[in-house]
């Protein structure tokens, strides 16, 4: 099990900019133009990478599921956090 991981994310605040973010990805689009245009985090001018990272330091519901992933695969279902609706895929 990895002790570190690299990923990026698209952090929306509403389930209705989730919904269009998602079928966006569906037709094809870059994650990470994506990611410039949609989310709110200030990751997202990065194209959202969040870069390396261990368990603990993010919160839970993202951890699990960021961990959870293989490299270059990125979640089927949004998580939903206190700071919204994040997609998430693992870079690293």
């Amino acid at each position: 099990m990895a002790n570190k991981i690299k990923a990026s994310h698209i952090l929306v605040e509403k389930q209705s900019q989730l919904l269009k973010v998602m079928e966006e990805l569906k037709a094809g689009a870059d994650f990470g133009e994506l990611a410039k245009k949609h989310s709110t985090c200030p990751s997202g001018k990065r194209g959202g990478d969040l870069g390396s990272f261990g368990r603990g330091q993010m919160v839970k519901p993202f951890e699990e599921a960021a961990f959870a992933l293989n490299i270059g695969e990125t979640g089927k279902e949004p998580v939903r956090t206190q700071f919204g609706y994040h997609i998430i895929k693992r870079t690293g």
